[in-house]
């Protein structure tokens, strides 16, 4: 017999409750952030950086909300949360294919190999894991939720580390050349 939804959902409520609060925190204060420095990127008339690097920052941190309210709503059946985080994986993965091509074609800024793992590479192992787990949910649900947390978790540090890299480029950096590591 089939476990319930409840039953299986339930163990992970705080782990939900802990990641989609956290990157509901962190959106708003990408929003306070992006706002502060406003005339700096306006100045700087990088419309397909922000593209590239700012926006998908905040889409992560609000797939792992998305995410986070999938799993914490009462489904009587796992087949519906699969359904909707395989569609979730599967938006992420059309969107950073646009977001890489974007990041292909800036003209103010090429981005390096550091860029490319953290922006493109990785976020696409995370949306990857999170449909891979939603394809996999109702068959092997606790291993499936395993994987799950791990892509959730990933796009929240991966989210985490961007934004400190746009934050301290804008802040802090050449406005030609990205900051160079000490």
């Amino acid at each position: 017999m089939a476990e319930s939804a409840s039953s299986v959902l339930t163990p992970w409520s705080n782990f939900y409750i802990m990641t989609g609060s956290a990157a509901a925190s962190l959106t708003g204060l990408m929003f306070v952030v992006i706002t502060l420095v406003t005339g700096v990127e306006r100045l700087r008339r990088a419309p397909d950086g922000i593209s590239a690097f700012s926006t998908p920052t905040v889409v992560h941190f609000g797939t792992v909300l998305l995410v986070s309210a999938i799993l914490s709503a009462p489904w009587r059946s796992l087949a519906y949360p699969a359904t909707v985080l395989g569609i979730a994986g599967l938006c992420g993965i059309a969107y950073l294919s646009r977001v890489t091509f974007l990041a292909g074609r800036l003209r103010a800024y090429k981005p390096d190999l550091e860029d490319w793992a953290w922006y493109m590479f990785l976020p696409f192992v995370a949306y990857g894991t999170v449909l891979a787990s939603a394809i996999v949910l109702f068959a092997f649900p606790v291993q499936a939720l395993f994987v799950l947390a791990a892509g959730v978790a990933l796009l929240t540090f991966i989210g985490i580390r961007n934004a400190w890299d746009i934050v301290t480029f804008i802040a802090i950096g050449d406005h030609d050349e990205p900051p160079k590591p000490p």
